[in-house]
Protein backbone atom coordinates (compact mmCIF):
# COMPACT_ATOMS: atom_id res chain seq x y z
CA UNK A 1 0.00 0.00 0.00
CA UNK A 2 1.04 3.30 -0.77
CA UNK A 3 1.85 5.94 1.29
CA UNK A 4 -0.99 8.09 0.44
CA UNK A 5 -3.14 5.07 0.77
CA UNK A 6 -2.37 4.74 4.34
CA UNK A 7 -2.85 8.82 4.49
CA UNK A 8 -6.13 8.66 3.65
CA UNK A 9 -7.15 5.92 5.64
CA UNK A 10 -5.40 6.93 8.32
CA UNK A 11 -7.72 9.53 8.23
CA UNK A 12 -10.92 7.80 8.27
CA UNK A 13 -10.47 6.57 11.68
CA UNK A 14 -9.99 10.06 13.55
CA UNK A 15 -13.33 10.62 14.34
CA UNK A 16 -13.83 7.66 16.27
CA UNK A 17 -10.72 8.41 18.49
CA UNK A 18 -11.52 12.14 18.47
CA UNK A 19 -15.11 11.39 19.68
CA UNK A 20 -13.95 8.44 22.07
CA UNK A 21 -11.80 11.15 23.45
CA UNK A 22 -14.57 13.55 24.10
CA UNK A 23 -16.59 10.90 25.87
CA UNK A 24 -13.91 9.59 28.18
CA UNK A 25 -13.01 14.01 29.17
CA UNK A 26 -16.57 14.17 30.17
CA UNK A 27 -16.39 12.14 33.38
CA UNK A 28 -14.08 15.03 34.83
CA UNK A 29 -16.84 17.35 35.33
CA UNK A 30 -16.85 18.51 39.39
CA UNK A 31 -18.74 21.01 40.89
CA UNK A 32 -16.21 23.84 39.95
CA UNK A 33 -14.98 22.85 37.16
CA UNK A 34 -13.11 20.09 35.69
CA UNK A 35 -10.47 17.81 37.47
CA UNK A 36 -7.66 14.81 37.07
CA UNK A 37 -8.08 12.00 35.24
CA UNK A 38 -6.29 9.08 36.48
CA UNK A 39 -4.60 6.67 34.53
CA UNK A 40 -8.27 4.52 34.04
CA UNK A 41 -9.61 7.92 32.61
CA UNK A 42 -11.70 8.51 35.78
CA UNK A 43 -12.04 10.81 37.79
CA UNK A 44 -8.88 11.26 40.53
CA UNK A 45 -11.14 11.12 43.99
CA UNK A 46 -8.37 13.50 45.56
CA UNK A 47 -8.72 15.67 42.19
CA UNK A 48 -8.12 19.91 42.83
CA UNK A 49 -9.41 22.28 40.10
CA UNK A 50 -6.62 23.77 38.28
CA UNK A 51 -7.14 26.65 35.96
CA UNK A 52 -5.30 24.56 32.58
CA UNK A 53 -7.36 21.73 33.08
CA UNK A 54 -10.71 23.19 33.22
CA UNK A 55 -9.94 25.78 30.55
CA UNK A 56 -8.75 23.22 28.35
CA UNK A 57 -11.49 21.15 28.65
CA UNK A 58 -14.35 24.34 28.50
CA UNK A 59 -12.55 24.93 25.28
CA UNK A 60 -12.57 21.03 23.51
CA UNK A 61 -16.22 20.70 24.56
CA UNK A 62 -16.69 24.41 23.19
CA UNK A 63 -15.17 21.84 20.26
CA UNK A 64 -17.80 19.02 21.04
CA UNK A 65 -20.98 21.32 20.99
CA UNK A 66 -19.54 22.75 17.18
CA UNK A 67 -19.10 18.86 16.40
CA UNK A 68 -22.59 18.58 17.43
CA UNK A 69 -21.41 15.68 20.20
CA UNK A 70 -24.16 14.51 22.66
CA UNK A 71 -23.90 16.15 25.24
CA UNK A 72 -21.15 18.83 24.88
CA UNK A 73 -22.55 21.97 24.99
CA UNK A 74 -23.88 21.77 28.03
CA UNK A 75 -20.77 21.03 29.39
CA UNK A 76 -19.27 24.02 27.41
CA UNK A 77 -21.49 26.25 29.10
CA UNK A 78 -20.67 24.50 33.08
CA UNK A 79 -16.76 25.33 31.90
CA UNK A 80 -17.37 29.33 30.95
CA UNK A 81 -19.86 29.59 34.00
CA UNK A 82 -17.05 27.97 36.59
CA UNK A 83 -14.28 30.18 34.97
CA UNK A 84 -16.29 33.20 35.31
CA UNK A 85 -17.98 32.13 38.72
CA UNK A 86 -15.18 30.18 40.97
CA UNK A 87 -11.86 30.12 39.20
CA UNK A 88 -12.27 34.24 38.96
CA UNK A 89 -10.67 36.01 41.93
CA UNK A 90 -13.60 38.50 43.13
CA UNK A 91 -10.70 40.87 44.62
CA UNK A 92 -8.11 40.98 43.04
CA UNK A 93 -9.22 40.23 39.32
CA UNK A 94 -7.41 37.64 37.02
CA UNK A 95 -7.71 34.20 37.64
CA UNK A 96 -6.83 31.27 40.71
CA UNK A 97 -4.64 28.67 39.93
CA UNK A 98 -6.12 25.85 41.71
CA UNK A 99 -9.35 26.12 43.35
CA UNK A 100 -11.33 23.25 45.55
CA UNK A 101 -13.75 21.06 43.80
CA UNK A 102 -16.72 22.48 45.51
CA UNK A 103 -17.57 25.59 46.37
CA UNK A 104 -17.37 27.73 49.83
CA UNK A 105 -20.35 28.50 51.79
CA UNK A 106 -20.72 31.82 49.89
CA UNK A 107 -20.97 29.75 46.47
CA UNK A 108 -17.57 31.02 45.38
CA UNK A 109 -14.37 29.64 44.12
CA UNK A 110 -11.66 28.33 47.30
CA UNK A 111 -8.05 28.81 46.10
CA UNK A 112 -6.65 25.98 47.82
CA UNK A 113 -2.92 26.89 49.88
CA UNK A 114 -0.74 27.40 46.98
CA UNK A 115 -3.27 27.94 44.17
CA UNK A 116 -3.60 31.25 44.54
CA UNK A 117 -0.95 32.73 42.17
CA UNK A 118 -1.89 34.24 38.86
CA UNK A 119 -0.21 32.18 35.82
CA UNK A 120 -0.33 33.93 32.17
CA UNK A 121 0.38 30.20 31.76
CA UNK A 122 -3.11 28.87 32.45
CA UNK A 123 -4.54 32.45 31.77
CA UNK A 124 -3.44 31.72 28.09
CA UNK A 125 -6.06 28.99 27.91
CA UNK A 126 -8.63 31.01 29.55
CA UNK A 127 -8.68 33.52 26.40
CA UNK A 128 -8.49 29.90 24.22
CA UNK A 129 -11.91 28.43 25.64
CA UNK A 130 -13.75 31.80 25.85
CA UNK A 131 -13.28 32.59 22.17
CA UNK A 132 -13.98 29.32 21.22
CA UNK A 133 -16.98 29.77 23.38
CA UNK A 134 -17.40 32.78 21.84
CA UNK A 135 -17.52 31.31 18.32
CA UNK A 136 -19.77 28.10 18.98
CA UNK A 137 -22.38 30.43 21.30
CA UNK A 138 -21.72 29.94 24.56
CA UNK A 139 -23.50 32.11 27.06
CA UNK A 140 -21.12 34.47 28.84
CA UNK A 141 -18.39 33.30 26.36
CA UNK A 142 -18.22 37.25 25.55
CA UNK A 143 -18.01 38.24 28.74
CA UNK A 144 -15.23 36.15 29.42
CA UNK A 145 -13.27 36.78 26.78
CA UNK A 146 -13.81 40.58 27.53
CA UNK A 147 -12.34 40.20 30.90
CA UNK A 148 -9.36 37.76 30.43
CA UNK A 149 -8.27 40.03 27.29
CA UNK A 150 -8.63 43.07 29.78
CA UNK A 151 -6.61 41.32 32.31
CA UNK A 152 -3.72 40.35 29.51
CA UNK A 153 -3.80 44.01 28.76
CA UNK A 154 -3.14 45.47 32.08
CA UNK A 155 -1.43 42.93 34.05
CA UNK A 156 0.50 40.21 31.10
CA UNK A 157 1.88 42.06 28.65
CA UNK A 158 4.88 44.06 28.69
CA UNK A 159 4.88 46.02 25.72
CA UNK A 160 8.43 47.07 25.96
CA UNK A 161 9.46 43.71 25.27
CA UNK A 162 6.05 42.52 22.90
CA UNK A 163 5.56 39.38 25.42
CA UNK A 164 3.86 38.17 28.58
CA UNK A 165 4.93 38.03 32.10
CA UNK A 166 5.41 34.80 33.68
CA UNK A 167 3.54 34.53 36.85
CA UNK A 168 2.56 36.80 39.76
CA UNK A 169 1.03 36.43 43.49
CA UNK A 170 -2.94 36.77 44.07
CA UNK A 171 -2.89 40.43 44.49
CA UNK A 172 -0.34 41.13 41.21
CA UNK A 173 1.80 42.86 43.46
CA UNK A 174 5.06 40.55 43.03
CA UNK A 175 5.98 39.16 39.64
CA UNK A 176 8.03 36.12 39.43
CA UNK A 177 11.49 37.11 38.48
CA UNK A 178 11.56 34.73 35.21
CA UNK A 179 10.22 34.58 31.85
CA UNK A 180 8.74 31.43 29.98
CA UNK A 181 8.79 30.61 26.21
CA UNK A 182 6.11 27.81 27.29
CA UNK A 183 3.75 30.38 28.85
CA UNK A 184 4.08 32.86 25.49
CA UNK A 185 3.82 29.93 22.60
CA UNK A 186 0.12 29.35 24.45
CA UNK A 187 -0.68 33.45 24.56
CA UNK A 188 0.39 33.13 21.02
CA UNK A 189 -1.84 30.41 20.45
CA UNK A 190 -4.31 32.46 22.53
CA UNK A 191 -4.23 35.58 20.91
CA UNK A 192 -4.65 33.93 17.51
CA UNK A 193 -8.21 32.50 18.89
CA UNK A 194 -8.89 35.87 20.01
CA UNK A 195 -8.55 37.61 16.57
CA UNK A 196 -10.74 34.89 14.73
CA UNK A 197 -13.23 35.66 18.21
CA UNK A 198 -13.36 39.22 17.90
CA UNK A 199 -11.72 40.46 14.13
CA UNK A 200 -9.84 42.50 16.08
CA UNK A 201 -6.74 43.10 14.41
CA UNK A 202 -4.40 43.82 17.91
CA UNK A 203 -4.52 40.27 18.52
CA UNK A 204 -3.06 39.28 15.06
CA UNK A 205 -0.19 41.68 15.73
CA UNK A 206 0.41 40.61 19.03
CA UNK A 207 0.63 37.01 18.01
CA UNK A 208 2.99 38.00 15.10
CA UNK A 209 5.15 40.16 17.63
CA UNK A 210 5.63 37.38 19.70
CA UNK A 211 6.04 34.72 17.04
CA UNK A 212 8.94 36.86 15.27
CA UNK A 213 11.18 37.27 18.76
CA UNK A 214 10.88 32.95 18.98
CA UNK A 215 11.50 32.40 15.93
CA UNK A 216 12.90 34.70 13.97
CA UNK A 217 15.23 35.59 16.36
CA UNK A 218 15.46 32.85 19.19
CA UNK A 219 15.29 29.94 16.65
CA UNK A 220 17.52 31.61 13.91
CA UNK A 221 20.03 32.34 16.55
CA UNK A 222 20.24 28.23 18.13
CA UNK A 223 19.97 26.24 15.27
CA UNK A 224 16.40 26.67 14.60
CA UNK A 225 15.90 25.28 18.25
CA UNK A 226 14.14 27.26 20.83
CA UNK A 227 15.62 28.11 24.39
CA UNK A 228 12.75 28.31 27.05
CA UNK A 229 14.03 30.02 30.15
CA UNK A 230 14.94 33.52 30.27
CA UNK A 231 15.23 36.10 33.29
CA UNK A 232 12.74 38.65 34.12
CA UNK A 233 14.85 41.13 31.85
CA UNK A 234 14.72 38.24 28.76
CA UNK A 235 18.01 37.54 29.62
CA UNK A 236 18.97 33.53 28.72
CA UNK A 237 19.22 31.16 31.13
CA UNK A 238 20.37 27.73 29.85
CA UNK A 239 21.00 25.42 32.99
CA UNK A 240 17.18 26.62 34.21
CA UNK A 241 16.10 23.67 35.83
CA UNK A 242 19.49 21.36 35.18
CA UNK A 243 18.26 19.36 38.57
CA UNK A 244 14.74 18.88 37.16
CA UNK A 245 15.29 17.90 33.47
CA UNK A 246 11.86 16.15 33.16
CA UNK A 247 9.35 19.09 34.63
CA UNK A 248 5.96 18.84 32.96
CA UNK A 249 6.34 22.83 32.26
CA UNK A 250 9.72 24.23 32.59
CA UNK A 251 12.46 21.66 31.37
CA UNK A 252 15.88 21.82 30.79
CA UNK A 253 16.76 22.27 27.38
CA UNK A 254 14.97 22.12 23.99
CA UNK A 255 11.61 20.48 24.04
CA UNK A 256 10.92 19.11 21.13
CA UNK A 257 7.50 18.97 21.02
CA UNK A 258 7.60 22.99 21.62
CA UNK A 259 9.38 23.29 18.20
CA UNK A 260 6.54 21.71 16.71
CA UNK A 261 4.14 23.55 18.29
CA UNK A 262 5.43 26.93 17.30
CA UNK A 263 5.97 25.75 13.79
CA UNK A 264 2.28 24.79 13.37
CA UNK A 265 1.28 28.48 15.48
CA UNK A 266 3.18 30.36 12.86
CA UNK A 267 1.61 28.74 9.82
CA UNK A 268 -1.45 29.44 11.27
CA UNK A 269 -0.52 32.91 11.59
CA UNK A 270 0.64 33.31 8.47
CA UNK A 271 -2.78 32.18 7.27
CA UNK A 272 -4.10 34.36 8.92
CA UNK A 273 -2.19 36.88 7.45
CA UNK A 274 -2.77 36.11 3.78
CA UNK A 275 -6.63 35.31 4.59
CA UNK A 276 -6.71 39.23 4.98
CA UNK A 277 -5.15 39.62 1.55
CA UNK A 278 -1.74 40.85 3.20
CA UNK A 279 2.17 39.81 2.22
CA UNK A 280 3.76 37.95 4.80
CA UNK A 281 7.50 38.42 5.51
CA UNK A 282 9.64 34.93 4.39
CA UNK A 283 10.75 34.12 7.47
CA UNK A 284 7.11 33.02 8.56
CA UNK A 285 7.07 29.94 5.93
CA UNK A 286 11.08 29.40 6.35
CA UNK A 287 11.46 29.42 9.81
CA UNK A 288 8.61 26.81 10.55
CA UNK A 289 10.21 24.64 7.81
CA UNK A 290 13.92 24.79 9.11
CA UNK A 291 12.46 24.66 12.90
CA UNK A 292 10.21 21.18 11.63
CA UNK A 293 13.18 20.09 9.94
CA UNK A 294 15.60 20.09 13.12
CA UNK A 295 13.08 18.65 15.92
CA UNK A 296 12.53 15.84 13.12
CA UNK A 297 16.12 15.15 12.62
CA UNK A 298 16.86 15.64 16.42
CA UNK A 299 13.89 14.32 18.00
CA UNK A 300 12.31 11.38 16.37
CA UNK A 301 13.51 7.75 16.78
CA UNK A 302 17.42 9.38 17.91
CA UNK A 303 17.95 6.67 20.54
CA UNK A 304 17.61 3.30 18.81
CA UNK A 305 13.78 3.20 19.41
CA UNK A 306 10.83 4.44 17.44
CA UNK A 307 8.90 7.64 19.19
CA UNK A 308 10.14 11.68 20.05
CA UNK A 309 12.50 12.09 22.60
CA UNK A 310 11.20 15.29 25.43
CA UNK A 311 14.05 16.92 25.65
CA UNK A 312 17.27 17.69 24.21
CA UNK A 313 20.65 19.23 24.80
CA UNK A 314 22.63 22.23 23.45
CA UNK A 315 24.73 19.62 21.91
CA UNK A 316 21.25 18.26 20.49
CA UNK A 317 21.91 15.02 22.66
CA UNK A 318 18.75 13.46 24.37
CA UNK A 319 18.39 14.78 28.04
CA UNK A 320 15.33 13.07 28.75
CA UNK A 321 14.13 10.00 26.52
CA UNK A 322 10.54 9.61 27.87
CA UNK A 323 7.77 9.73 25.35
CA UNK A 324 5.42 12.30 26.27
CA UNK A 325 1.59 12.07 23.87
CA UNK A 326 1.58 15.71 23.29
CA UNK A 327 4.99 15.93 22.08
CA UNK A 328 3.68 13.04 19.94
CA UNK A 329 0.44 14.93 18.71
CA UNK A 330 1.92 18.36 18.00
CA UNK A 331 4.56 16.97 16.12
CA UNK A 332 1.49 15.41 13.75
CA UNK A 333 -0.76 18.53 14.35
CA UNK A 334 2.36 20.39 12.34
CA UNK A 335 2.61 18.24 9.79
CA UNK A 336 -1.23 18.03 9.06
CA UNK A 337 -0.58 22.51 8.76
CA UNK A 338 2.84 22.25 6.80
CA UNK A 339 1.10 19.52 4.31
CA UNK A 340 -2.07 21.83 3.82
CA UNK A 341 0.31 25.70 3.77
CA UNK A 342 2.72 24.04 0.98
CA UNK A 343 0.17 22.46 -0.94
CA UNK A 344 -1.59 26.01 -1.31
CA UNK A 345 2.27 26.88 -2.23
CA UNK A 346 2.02 25.01 -4.96
CA UNK A 347 4.03 22.53 -6.86
CA UNK A 348 7.21 23.78 -6.22
CA UNK A 349 6.93 21.66 -3.11
CA UNK A 350 5.66 18.87 -4.16
CA UNK A 351 8.73 16.41 -3.22
CA UNK A 352 8.61 18.18 0.08
CA UNK A 353 4.49 17.35 0.65
CA UNK A 354 5.04 13.62 -0.43
CA UNK A 355 8.09 13.28 2.28
CA UNK A 356 5.72 14.81 4.89
CA UNK A 357 3.36 12.61 4.18
CA UNK A 358 5.27 9.21 4.77
CA UNK A 359 5.90 10.98 8.12
CA UNK A 360 2.81 12.06 9.08
CA UNK A 361 1.54 8.19 7.99
CA UNK A 362 5.00 7.15 10.37
CA UNK A 363 3.76 9.07 12.83
CA UNK A 364 0.07 8.44 13.54
CA UNK A 365 0.70 4.53 13.02
CA UNK A 366 3.58 5.09 15.87
CA UNK A 367 0.92 7.11 18.27
CA UNK A 368 -1.71 4.71 17.41
CA UNK A 369 -0.05 1.41 18.34
CA UNK A 370 1.85 2.70 21.63
CA UNK A 371 -0.04 5.73 23.18
CA UNK A 372 -3.22 4.42 22.99
CA UNK A 373 -4.67 1.63 25.79
CA UNK A 374 -8.11 1.68 24.69
CA UNK A 375 -10.77 4.28 22.83
CA UNK A 376 -10.31 7.54 24.43
CA UNK A 377 -7.79 6.39 26.66
CA UNK A 378 -4.21 7.21 25.56
CA UNK A 379 -0.82 6.90 28.02
CA UNK A 380 0.23 10.48 28.45
CA UNK A 381 3.97 9.65 28.82
CA UNK A 382 6.05 6.20 27.57
CA UNK A 383 9.19 5.02 28.92
CA UNK A 384 12.30 4.89 26.05
CA UNK A 385 11.19 2.03 25.98
CA UNK A 386 7.99 2.92 24.75
CA UNK A 387 6.47 1.21 28.07
CA UNK A 388 3.34 3.00 30.04
CA UNK A 389 5.39 5.57 32.43
CA UNK A 390 4.87 7.54 35.17
CA UNK A 391 8.21 9.86 35.81
CA UNK A 392 6.13 13.11 34.43
CA UNK A 393 2.99 12.27 33.48
CA UNK A 394 1.26 9.62 36.07
CA UNK A 395 -2.21 10.29 34.83
CA UNK A 396 -4.69 11.28 32.11
CA UNK A 397 -5.36 15.14 32.25
CA UNK A 398 -5.40 16.30 29.03
CA UNK A 399 -7.66 16.01 25.79
CA UNK A 400 -6.91 18.85 24.07
CA UNK A 401 -3.59 18.10 22.08
CA UNK A 402 -5.30 14.91 20.92
CA UNK A 403 -8.47 16.77 19.85
CA UNK A 404 -6.54 18.98 17.98
CA UNK A 405 -3.88 16.76 16.44
CA UNK A 406 -7.33 14.29 15.43
CA UNK A 407 -9.10 17.80 14.13
CA UNK A 408 -6.66 19.43 12.19
CA UNK A 409 -6.71 17.26 8.87
CA UNK A 410 -10.30 18.54 8.90
CA UNK A 411 -9.39 22.24 8.70
CA UNK A 412 -8.16 25.18 7.08
CA UNK A 413 -4.42 27.20 7.88
CA UNK A 414 -6.99 29.61 9.05
CA UNK A 415 -9.23 30.41 10.72
CA UNK A 416 -8.60 27.47 12.61
CA UNK A 417 -10.58 25.02 15.26
CA UNK A 418 -13.43 27.06 16.51
CA UNK A 419 -14.35 28.99 14.29
CA UNK A 420 -13.20 27.24 11.76
CA UNK A 421 -15.74 24.04 12.64
CA UNK A 422 -18.74 27.24 13.54
CA UNK A 423 -18.19 28.33 9.46
CA UNK A 424 -18.91 24.63 8.17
Amino acid sequence: MTASADFYLLLDGMAFERDSIIEVAKGSRVETGFGRLNRDGKLAPDSKVELWITARMTYVFCLASELGIEGATELAQHGISCLRKYQHDPVYGGYFGVIEPVPGNGDEGVPTSDGARKESYAHAFVILAASAGVCAGIPQSQELLDDALDISEKIWWESQHQRVQESFDRAFSESEPYRGVNANMHTTEGFLAAYDATGSRIWLDRAVAILDWTLNVQAREHDWFIPEHFSSDWAELPDYNRDQPAHPFRPWGYTIGHSFEWARLCLHARGALLERGEETPRWMLAAPLAILQQATKYGWSVDGQLGFVYTIGENLKPIVRERMHWVACEAIGALAVTIKTLTEEGEQYKEEIALLRKYYVSWWKYARDNFIAGPGLWWHELTANNQPGIQTWPDKPDAYHVVQALLLPELPVSPNFAKALAHR
